[in-house]
């Protein structure tokens, strides 16, 4: 039987498994990754790590219509590694079941514990024009 742990759970593991790796460079791997859900999981736990460390205001997630994510940082004009087409699906879908996001707008609270320390994310999920954008706001 396979063992389908809690997301969230998942999430903050990772983040602490990574915590002291170089987070961009890990992300730019998980294309390669075969484990699609575990690569989604990764990306959450990194982006997070990254915003922490690099001071982003917010990250974006953007698959659009013809299935192609990107990324992009607030903070200053800046593009972050692409998970890919299938896992920045995983990702979104992975957001929606750990936050209980139903509809095509979404908003909620995702309550991170990275090391010694709290971090609550605010995530805004949209769906339109046949795409779909994922936004995580950090605290400033």
């Amino acid at each position: 039987m396979e063992d389908k742990r809690n997301l969230h759970l998942k999430v903050q593991e990772l983040s602490d498994c990574f915590a002291t790796t170089d987070y961009l460079g890990e992300m730019s791997k998980l294309t390669q990754d075969e484990d699609t859900e575990e690569a989604a999981l990764k990306w959450l736990a990194l982006a997070a790590l990254h915003a922490i460390n690099a001071g982003a205001k917010k990250i974006s997630l953007l698959q659009g219509p013809d299935g192609e994510v990107t990324v992009q940082a607030k903070y200053r004009a800046s593009m972050l590694p692409s998970p890919g087409g299938e896992i920045g699906g995983k990702v979104l879908a992975a957001v929606r079941e750990i936050t209980h996001a139903e509809g095509d707008k979404a908003k909620a609270l995702l309550a991170l514990g990275i090391r010694n320390d709290n971090l609550d994310v605010k995530v805004k999920l949209e769906k339109e024009k046949g795409g779909e954008m994922l936004t995580l706001k950090f605290p400033e």
